[in-house]
């Protein structure tokens, strides 16, 4: 399927231009996903935010997410290896505590919701390392990073340009 310049939609089949400007042409939007965000991320490990919307922005192929969270994450001292390793995270497990391990299964599941629903398995996971309000805090991390991976994604936004 192509677009009208015949330009393959798939963004990896090569360079695309950037689109619409969110901000300046929706900036109630725009002011309300900035407020979400802070939100979303209070109570939680600034570490494990960077990772969790890394790893989302990984599975939505949001280039430009991806590029901003990583030197984000590595501005505030995360290492290299983590950061790479990050794709591969269930292989490279010992890098991870097992409350990072569970927020990550929690973020695959929440990102990609494959089944129509996150399992049951993953949840509990998520359950036994973060209380209620971490949880939900977790939860709304995570809904929000989708939602910025969109709006990316979709506007083609170019990575280095924040």
């Amino acid at each position: 399927m192509t677009t009208t310049d015949e330009t393959p939609q798939n963004p990896r089949h090569g360079h695309h231009q950037p689109r619409i400007s969110i901000a300046p042409n929706a900036p109630e939007v725009y002011k309300a996903m900035v407020a979400l965000d802070a939100a979303a991320k209070k109570g939680l490990d600034p570490a494990l935010v960077h990772l969790v919307k890394i790893r989302a922005s990984q599975i939505n192929h949001c280039a430009f997410c991806i590029d901003m969270h990583i030197k984000e994450a590595r501005k505030e001292g995360e290492t290299e290896e983590r950061v790479y390793l990050l794709n591969a995270w269930e292989e490279a497990g010992a890098h991870y505590t097992p409350k990072e391990q569970a927020a990550f299964a929690l973020t695959e599941a929440i990102t990609v919701l494959t089944d129509g629903f996150v399992p049951d398995a993953v949840y509990e996971r998520a359950a036994a390392h973060f209380d209620e309000a971490g949880l939900a805090q977790l939860t709304a991390l995570i809904t929000t990073i989708n939602a910025w991976n969109r709006f990316g994604v979709t506007t083609r936004m170019t990575p280095g340009q924040a």
